[in-house]
């Protein structure tokens, strides 16, 4: 039997069985000794070995025949054949380079592309579509094991996906190699696979997971469209690496993703190849943004960007506008807002325009300039950045050398420089933000996956001729990924050899590599290359050629490292690889790595207006700015400086190697899958392969590494059984007979074998063997068993020869036997009396009598044979009989069935007719509209009349607005001036604006300084303070402190001067007052106590100051804000106003025009009604949003004027207090806000001047349209007024043409459709035919099946007799060898064989003639009979079905009209619950914002408390006078107690409206509670209802499927009987072998006809097609015809009227004139009857006019008829010709089916006459039953069209179901939200609560401390006056006395100069430090 032939899909899985086990090439290989050899062309070249001379090889190439002499070392050996194609290159026996490079490009070219290498899998791009990515792949691959499947990158991911959910080990796909090699494409297949594996459930799953996998699709085209680029090698190359780590839960759903990028190529932005093209998304922006957005966005053509340098490069295949559009429906999809996508577009955009900045030398100087900076205005304007800044920044930087602050201006190249870095960092910041804003979006879920799966993209190792910076990253990255294969190998082979118990010397192929990774990475001893740049990139004169010296003097010695040998720049190094040696060039190297930038420019981007861009350049002080590109190009001062720099930022290269080892980390905890991709050819031709490329990629990718590896251990691995199997013929002997266990049969045919022990390791279940072992087995295997062979041929050769010799001996005696009767004969010959015995012996009775005797025998025999046949052919008949009988019962049944259906049919067309006469009824009433519309019609040319007079009146007033337009455009003119001038003052402005700007920032540095200066002053002032330890000092200080260093340094020289004359004057009454001062030393010593503690307390309180001055300045900053909010409010409420205005316009204007429009019926003055309800109802919407507006400003504005004020009163005490400085600085700020409001007021006014300008020019371009078309009507009129009189005679005759045309197309019509009828009727006749065809079609295959049945058991019969043949053969030779014994017996025996031999080749061949003809007629008997029975089965079996079907069908459709009712209860109850839950959102929405606002507030009061709290804590601290402080505290107590008990209010009332919100969304909680459980509930009961059907509907078709079984098991036990009572039938052979010779022909000639048949059938099927099309058209020429005529009616009816009244008119006005003429006497009493009468004739007239006009429209409208009609008629005759065509085609056609009808005819006559009448009657009925079977399956079609329809409904009910999950499931996020909120709310309330008793408690606290403070001071102040009126008081002191006095003064001078020296000290560092 044939075998199934491959599928289009597995023609590129499966390898072709049939080449590898093919004898020939097996044979080829063994015979030729094939190996391989190198070759320049073919990498490798097949050839055989003929000769050997020492080390040289004589060889013959396979391909040409040529001889060639190599080397032995460049032979690699040839697998044999049974490895070609092999599916794992690691079973190979002979791992070498040419037979991998083979094995690839031989799968490669039968379309194989996927191979697999061990732990790898190699993929060759096929660069053409293949079939193999499809669902039913994806199904096929699905939870399979890698051996079951060939090879595919499904089955990495698949085997990846189940280790994960088995083992839990989190796992990940490595994909490495060159661009254009298909990383990027297998990655998308690997996420395509899980997106369909993992979310295969979709009914349990949530609808957010089949989101997250929708966005985890389109995640890839924003990536690409930003990170990918056309190159020279790959039209859609990534360049950047990616690592998408995919999450998913325990039960293997995806739960999230999140994806990593590595050296994004960002030079690309500014510079490109020829061919190459920039990003992607540059010219889908250029190419797809439209309109007003392109504007928006200034772009311009491809050509106009300096940095698109080959301008616009087309990708063949590709269109940037449609994938545009994918892009944004993909930003879309993942989330991104409008405002986000516009602000990404404007980046990309700005970078563009950044190319186009062009920069200039000075003539004498070297100093860049810009001539035209519209490019700058360009990226200004899209950043939001000031231009003369941005210039600035760019050619003058401000660069801090030292300490101080100097602007440097910068040449050409630095300038270009800079531009070009800040391209590519704003590009690159955008990519970032636009990778965190995806995974932002895919890492939607709140948990953590359980495990996750990795898929690694990333560029593979690669060489080029100059490999840079980015090219060393690349090869870094690929050293560790090979470390990690290597490594991942090593442990497989470990636990492969430990699992089958293998003795191996382990070793870690990954430490191969760890020199070359410690020669990059190694951070010290010595340091490595990475380490090495950053440590050159800190030194300030370090350039690229030292970096490579320091690299060479400390890595020289390295075994990895090592010199180029033609050094063609300083800057060049090698590495040594473990791809091979990579040379590298070092130029650039520091700044690629330190990646520098503007940090101007980038300064001025973070404080861009752009909040967008703001976002993208938060972190602007992280980046290496022009401070350290001084160092490095220039001088350095100070050297320290670069170290103090040192961790500000990080360089490339550390953040490179941190982002890889992350990485490695995680690949290094994942179970590792390597995925290997390859460019075939650079060419992109699908089926062609370079081999040195692909080599060279193999040995890049670590495909050779790895074959290396597999070379050390044992790689082919075999099975016991399948080793014993093919290899046992090599050890025969050895295996004894019976069973054996498979090892030791291995271990003994091993021993028999002699092998090395080193070649082989025997494990558990296999046997492993070194490299090049089989390949030996395989030629020692060729080689016994061409001996076997041989031996064999030998001996069939000798049975041969001696059969023939045999043979021969025969005959010679079977001659001699001859003879020598001859010879006897001829002597007897005329011997009489032996003539005498030969007359008389025939005349004897006694012969005669036995020759009678045995005719007679054989007359008996036949009789009884007749007898026997008569007897067999009775019991046939009988059989027969009762069948037919049966068949007659069975066909009476379907008679009465049909006879019921033709009844339904009836009924069904009865039906039919009633609906054709509601159809009829329908139409009529359609008929009655069309009048009514009539009506209409007349109705509105009334209303145009009145329309053209306004038109007239319009006219009027264009003349009066083009005066008013000339008006407004000399204004327009001097405005024009106006705003130029205003424009060049804002310019001004804003330059002035910014220099105040920088002086602000200036004055807020110096304010800073000197903030820091006064702390540290004061710090020195407390140090002091401790060290004073006098009584006198320890006073002045308490003094000076008290009065807060108010009172200087004069107050106290005053008090000296006052002491000392106070002394020279009390020097006398000293001696008095000693007592006095033993008791005041004391009272000091509790003084100084006080002062200490007064000292710790005024330390408390300068801390609470500074943080006071703090929180004033957040005050500040915070009354800022507020005013910025209430001037968005006033423009928020001014077009508010704007838009109120605009709508009240438009209302006005909607208002006269219903008026003067809709007068005309009642129906449009009821909707007239309606609408102006709905405008009342708007205008009522509207004043009550603006009230409510105006409400809440107002009490916004009030609570701001409260907070302001409090906070102005605050401000002024703080005011107070505030130095100079301060003062000076809010002038400065009150000019700025001045200026900031003068410049906005002009802006707002230079944009309404130019809204206004816009609007007026509208408004004049509309009045000049409107004129010019009112002059176009004025002068159409006149024309059409001349036209009508010439026009309305020519009307009728077209009237008349139109109708003839009518008809005739009536006619048309009418024989088409009698067409369509005729050629449907012939298409039923021929699909019948086709069927009757396909049915004998059919039968003649099976004849086909059952001849070649026979044939097989003909020659089975063959064999038997053959054998039979060779067992008389053997037996022959033993009789001979008896002959030869019994010589005596020669001449008897010789006889009787000859006999036997006659007699037996006769029994053979009547043998098989008649089992020849018995078996043919006994197969076609039962075949026609099983036919028959079988469709009898079937035909009721459908019956049966069909009825049980439309059972099923109406109890399903009452099942769905009930689901459908309590669908639609529940859909009610939801809504009901929904408009609920909407409410009671309202009712919680407003109650948070409330609350908000409460909260607000209340953090405003806590500010001005806390501020209020600092004042009083200064204040009591700075104040002079201490009373003062005491009332000034007092009256601030009272203010505060005051806001804290409106506090204690405001906190009441917020908790109360805060328990009426947790009320409220409580009983939203149970409210949803209760919905929510209803709706489970139904679901539920419909889940249950859903199985319950789905149960009932399985067991039905398990029942249907038995009953077949049971018929199918009927069917053959009746065959079994019929074939058994069937003996014989040999009166039919002749005829049957005529028939069959006939039916052969038959079956020929039905080919040819099915053919044929085929051609007409396509040529029918188009021929309908076109006719359809006609068909088509012709109704539409119908429908257009009949609108036409329906018009033309119209207008006649109209002209008729028209003519009438115009006849009335004329035959009243000739009566009149009559009437006139006879009453001439009677003037004076008709005078008044003739006015009216001339008035009548007036209105006649303007009537007439008026039906003129009519008319001149009716004509138009004929006209255009007409032309309609002419169109029409044109495409009939075209419709015509074409109808006439496919008629002619079709008789053409109708004739060939006659004729092939005619000849089948003739055929099937012949045929039937050859048969017999029986037959003819059985293929009528089988007709019959033919037709019924083809009715009953279109019932069947149409059954399941009806159930089909019915599962459709089913499953829109389900999506009802789970959006109404989903909405319920929205409605749980939403309580949790309001939850979470509510929450929030409170936490805060209870911390203000706390803070609140916190405030109150510190400042209950300040205040004991102030009365305390007071009290003391008050003390003291007393204690003083006292001490000072006793001196005052006291006697003259005597001269001791004065001596000891002066010399205590003299010391307390000292020390009083000693302070003022300190003081003096102090002052002059405060100097310095404030100049400084």
């Amino acid at each position: 039997m044939s075998k199934k032939a491959p599928t289009e899909d597995e023609k590129f899985l499966f390898v072709d069985k049939d080449f590898i086990n093919s004898p020939m090439a097996q044979a080829d290989w063994s015979a030729k000794k094939l190996v391989w050899i190198p070759s320049e062309r073919h990498g490798f070249e097949a050839a055989s070995v003929k000769e050997e001379h020492g080390d040289e090889v004589l060889l013959e190439l396979a391909d040409n025949g040529k001889k060639v002499t190599v080397n032995k070392d460049d032979i690699q050996k040839m697998n044999p054949p049974k490895f070609s194609k092999v599916e794992d290159m690691a079973e190979l026996t002979c791992l070498n380079e040419a037979s991998v490079l083979h094995n690839i490009r031989e799968r490669y070219f039968s379309g194989l592309i996927y191979t697999y290498s061990g732990l790898f899998c190699v993929v060759v791009n096929p660069y053409k579509m293949l079939p193999i990515y499809s669902e039913k792949i994806i199904d096929m691959y699905k939870g399979k094991k890698r051996h079951e499947i060939p090879p595919h990158i499904y089955s990495i991911t698949d085997n990846a996906y189940r280790n994960m959910m088995q083992d839990r080990e989190d796992q990940s796909i490595l994909c490495t190699g060159e661009s254009g090699a298909g990383k990027t494409e297998n990655t998308k297949k690997v996420i395509q696979y899980l997106a369909v594996v993992a979310s295969s459930h979709k009914g349990k799953k949530d609808t957010s997971a089949g989101e997250l996998e929708k966005q985890l699709l389109q995640a890839n085209p924003i990536m690409e469209a930003f990170g990918n680029a056309k190159t020279i090698k790959n039209d859609n190359s990534s360049r950047f690496g990616k690592f998408i780590r995919i999450n998913f839960d325990v039960t293997g759903y995806i739960v999230g993703a999140n994806i990593e990028t590595y050296l994004l190529e960002k030079s690309r932005c500014i510079r490109q190849a020829k061919t190459e093209r920039a990003f992607h998304i540059f010219y889908y922006m250029i190419a797809g943004v439209k309109d007003k957005l392109r504007e928006e966005l200034l772009l311009e053509p491809f050509t106009n960007y300096r940095f698109l340098s080959a301008g616009h490069v087309q990708i063949s295949g590709q269109n940037d506008d449609e994938l545009y559009e994918e892009t944004m429906e993909a930003m879309n999809i993942m989330g991104l807002s409008e405002d986000e996508r516009i602000g990404i577009l404007k980046v990309c955009s700005a970078v563009m325009h950044l190319g186009n900045i062009e920069f200039k030398k000075e003539r004498n100087q070297e100093q860049a300039t810009m001539p035209d900076n519209t490019a700058a205005q360009k990226v200004c304007h899209l950043q939001g950045i000031n231009v003369t800044d941005f210039t600035r920044a760019i050619l003058t930087p401000r660069i801090k050398v030292g300490r101080e602050v100097v602007q440097k201006a910068q040449t050409k190249e630095q300038a270009d420089f800079a531009i070009e870095a800040l391209a590519k960092a704003m590009f690159e910041r955008l990519f970032r933000w636009l990778l965190g804003r995806v995974n932002k979006a895919l890492d939607k879920t709140k948990r953590q996956g359980a495990s996750f799966l990795g898929i690694l993209d990333i560029a593979g190792f690669e060489i080029f001729e100059d490999n840079s910076f980015e090219q060393l990253c690349i090869n870094y990255t690929n050293e560790r990924l090979q470390q990690l294969f290597n490594h991942t190998m090593f442990i497989m082979e470990q636990e492969e050899y430990q699992r089958e118990g293998i003795d191996w010397n382990f070793i870690d192929f990954g430490l191969d590599l760890q020199p070359c990774i410690e020669l990059i990475e190694r951070p010290t001893n010595p340091p490595g290359i990475l380490a090495l740049l950053d440590e050159e990139c800190w030194f300030p004169k370090a350039t690229d050629v030292s970096f490579v010296e320091k690299l060479m003097n400390t890595q020289g010695n390295h075994m990895k490292f090592s010199k180029p040998k033609q050094l063609k720049s300083k800057t060049e190094f090698s590495v040594h690889h473990y791809a091979g040696k990579v040379d590298y060039n070092a130029t650039s190297w520091l700044t690629k790595n330190m990646d520098p930038l503007n940090d101007n420019v980038t300064s001025l981007l973070n404080a861009s207006s752009n909040q967008f861009v703001q976002d993208l350049w938060k972190d602007a002080d992280r980046v290496v700015g022009l401070e350290t590109i001084a160092k490095m190009s220039g001088d350095s001062s100070m050297p320290s400086a670069s170290k103090t720099k040192k961790g500000m930022f990080r360089t490339v290269g550390q953040l490179y190697k941190e982002s890889l080892s992350k990485l490695m980390t995680t690949l290094h905890n994942t179970q590792p899958n390597f995925v290997r991709c390859i460019i075939p050819n650079h060419e992109k031709r699908a089926g062609k392969l370079d081999a040195h490329l692909v080599l060279e990629q193999l040995r890049c990718n670590g495909v050779l590494e790895g074959i290396r590896i597999c070379r050390q251990g044992f790689p082919n691995r075999i099975l016991f059984q399948e080793f014993r199997q093919r290899y046992e013929i090599l050890a025969a002997n050895s295996i004894p007979k019976g069973f054996m266990d498979g090892k030791q049969a291995c271990c003994l045919m091993i021993k028999h074998l002699d092998l090395d022990p080193n070649l082989y390791r025997i494990g558990q279940s296999k046997i492993f063997f070194r490299t090049g072992v089989l390949a030996q087995l395989e030629e020692e295997r060729d080689l016994k068993i061409t001996v076997v062979i041989i031996a064999f041929q030998a001996q069939a050769r000798g049975f041969l020869a001696r059969k023939a010799f045999a043979k021969r001996q025969a005959q010679l005696t079977a001659m001699k036997v001859i003879q020598r009767n001859c010879a006897a004969y001829l002597k007897l010959r005329n011997w009489q009396w032996w003539r005498l015995f030969t007359k008389v012996k025939p005349l004897l009775q006694v012969t005669r009598q036995e020759e009678e005797m045995s005719l007679k025998d054989e007359e008996l025999t036949k009789a009884k044979e007749v007898a026997i046949k008569f007897e067999s052919e009775l019991k046939e008949i009988v059989l027969k009989h009762t069948t037919m009988l049966d068949e007659r019962n069975a066909l009476q049944e379907q008679l009465q069935a049909e006879t019921e259906l033709y009844a339904e049919a009836e009924e069904m067309r009865v039906r039919l007719g009633a609906k054709k006469q509601e159809l009829e009824e329908i139409l009529h009433e359609m008929e009655a509209r069309l009048e009514e519309e009539e009506d209409r019609a007349q109705a509105l040319l009334m209303d145009k009349k009145k329309m053209q007079q306004q038109m007239q009146d319009l006219e009027e007033h264009l003349e009066e607005e083009e005066d008013a337009r000339q008006k407004l455009q000399l204004e327009k003119v001097t405005c024009d001036g106006k705003i130029k001038k205003l424009e060049d003052d804002v310019l001004v402005m804003e330059d002035h604006n910014n220099k105040l700007m920088k002086e602000r920032k200036l004055m807020e540095e110096r304010i800073a300084d000197f903030s820091t200066n006064l702390a540290e002053e004061e710090e020195k002032s407390k140090n002091l303070t401790k060290l004073k330890n006098k009584h006198e000092s320890m006073i002045s200080e308490l003094e000076v402190r008290l009065k807060k260093e108010e009172k200087s340094r004069q107050e106290l020289d005053k008090a000296k001067r006052k002491l000392e004359a106070e002394s020279n004057d009390l020097q006398e009454q000293i001696a008095d007052l000693q007592a006095q001062i033993a008791d005041l030393k004391a009272q000091l010593a509790k003084k100084e106590e006080e002062l200490q503690n007064a000292l710790a307390r005024l330390e408390d309180e300068t801390a609470q100051k500074n943080n006071a001055l703090k929180k004033i300045r957040e005050l500040e900053g915070h009354i800022s804000d507020l005013q910025e909010d209430l001037d968005s409010e006033r423009v928020a409420r001014n077009k508010a106003e704007k838009t109120k205005r605009d709508l009240g316009e438009e209302l006005e204007a909607l208002k006269s025009e219903l008026e003067d429009t809709l007068d005309s019926t009642a129906t449009q003055q009821e909707l007239r009604a309606k609408r102006e309800q709905e405008v009342n109802l708007l205008k009522k919407a509207i004043d009550d949003e603006n009230r409510t507006h105006e409400a809440q400003v107002q009490e916004m504005r009030q609570k701001h004027t409260q907070t302001v004020e409090e906070l102005t009163e605050q401000l002024e005490q703080s005011k107070r207090v505030k130095s100079n400085l301060e003062k000076a600085k809010q002038a400065l700020e009150k000019e700025t806000s001045d200026l900031t409001v003068e410049v906005r007021s002009l802006n707002q006014a230079k944009t309404d001047g130019e809204h206004k300008r816009k609007k007026l020019e509208g408004q004049v371009t509309e009045l000049q349209s409107r004129f010019q078309d009112c002059e176009k009507q004025k002068t159409e009129l006149g024309e059409r007024c001349s036209k009508i009189t010439v026009e309305l005679d020519s009307v009728t005759s077209l009237l008349n043409e139109a109708e003839g045309k009518n008809i005739k197309l009536s006619k048309d019509v009418s024989s088409l459709t009698a067409q369509i009828q005729d050629s449907q009727e012939l298409l039923a006749e021929e699909t019948r035919q086709k069927l009757q065809f396909s049915t004998k079609l059919r039968q003649a295959e099976d004849d086909k099946n059952n001849l070649q049945e026979q044939i097989e058991e003909e020659m089975e019969a063959k064999r038997n007799v053959e054998r039979h043949v060779s067992t008389l053969n053997v037996q022959l030779s033993d009789s001979k060898k008896k002959l030869d014994e019994l010589s005596g017996n020669m001449e008897m025996l010789e006889e009787s064989k000859k006999r036997l031999q006659r007699d037996l080749e006769a029994a053979n061949n009547q043998f098989e003639e008649k089992a020849s003809a018995y078996d043919k007629l006994e197969k076609t008997k039962n075949r026609l009979q099983q036919e028959l029975e079988d469709i009898l089965m079937d035909l009721d079996n459908q019956r049966q079905n069909v009825s049980n079907l439309e059972k099923k069908q109406k109890k399903f459709d009452q099942m769905l009209a009930e689901e459908k009712g309590i669908s639609s209860k529940y859909a009610e109850e939801r809504d009901r619950a929904e408009a609920e839950a909407r409410e009671k959102e309202t009712k919680t929405l407003s109650l948070a914002r409330a609350l908000e606002e409460a909260q607000d507030s209340r953090e405003e009061l806590e500010r001005a408390n806390k501020a209020l709290r600092m004042e009083m804590e200064d204040l009591v601290s700075s104040k002079d006078d201490v009373g003062k402080s005491v009332h000034e505290l007092e009256k601030g107590k009272r203010g505060l107690e005051a806001q804290v008990e409106e506090m204690k209010t405001q906190l009441e009332e917020l908790e109360d409206e805060l328990q009426a919100a947790e009320d409220a969304k409580l009983r939203l909680e149970v409210n949803m509670q209760a919905l929510k459980a209803q709706f489970e509930r139904d679901l539920q009961g419909r889940d249950e209802m859903g199985e319950e059907k789905k149960r009932q509907l399985v067991k039905q078709v398990r029942e249907l499927e038995t009953e077949l079984e049971d018929e199918r098991k009927q069917r053959a036990t009746a065959s079994a009987a019929k074939k058994k009572l069937e003996t014989d039938m040999k009166d039919l052979e002749v005829q049957i072998e005529t028939s069959n010779k006939g039916r052969d022909e038959a079956i020929k000639q039905l080919r040819k006809l099915q053919a044929q048949m085929k051609d007409f059938q396509r040529e029918l099927e188009d021929s309908h097609a076109a006719r359809e099309e006609v068909l088509a058209t012709a109704k539409e020429s119908e429908r257009k015809a009949k609108s036409l005529e329906a018009e033309l009616m119209q207008l006649q009816e109209e002209l008729a009227a028209a003519d009438r009244a115009r006849k009335q008119a004329e035959a009243e006005r000739d009566e009149l004139s009559d009437e006139l003429t006879s009453n001439s006497s009677g003037k004076s009493a008709l005078a008044d009857e003739k006015r009216r009468l001339d008035a009548k004739i007036s209105q006649l007239e303007e009537e007439l006019e008026e039906e003129q006009s009519n008319m001149e429209i009716l004509n138009d409208r004929l006209r255009k008829s007409t032309q309609q009609v002419d169109q029409l008629n044109n495409e009939l005759q075209t419709e015509r010709t074409t109808s006439q065509k496919n008629e002619s085609a079709r008789q053409q056609m109708e004739r060939q089916n006659k004729d092939l009808k005619a000849k089948l005819q003739e055929m099937e006559n012949q045929v039937k006459s050859k048969f017999k009448s029986s037959i003819s009657a059985l293929e009528a009925k089988v007709a019959q039953l033919e037709e019924q079977l083809e009715q009953e399956n279109r019932e069947k079609q149409a059954n399941a069209k009806g159930m089909r329809q019915k599962d459709k409904k089913l499953k829109d009910l389900i999506l009802q179901v789970e959006d109404e999950r989903k909405q319920s499931e929205q409605y749980k996020d939403q309580a949790d939200k309001a939850n979470v909120r509510m929450k929030q709310l409170k936490r805060q309330l209870e911390e203000s609560e706390e803070e609140s008793q916190r405030a109150t408690a510190a400042r209950r606290k300040l205040q004991r401390e102030l009365d305390e403070a007071t009290e003391a001071s008050d003390a003291m102040s007393r204690e003083v006056n006292s001490l000072k009126s006793k001196l005052r008081r006291g006697a003259e002191p005597s001269f001791s006395s004065t001596t000891r006095r002066m010399g205590g003064g003299g010391r307390r001078g000292v020390v009083d100069d000693a302070s003022e020296e300190e003081a003096d000290s102090q002052s002059d560092f405060n100097g310095t430090k404030s100049a400084e």
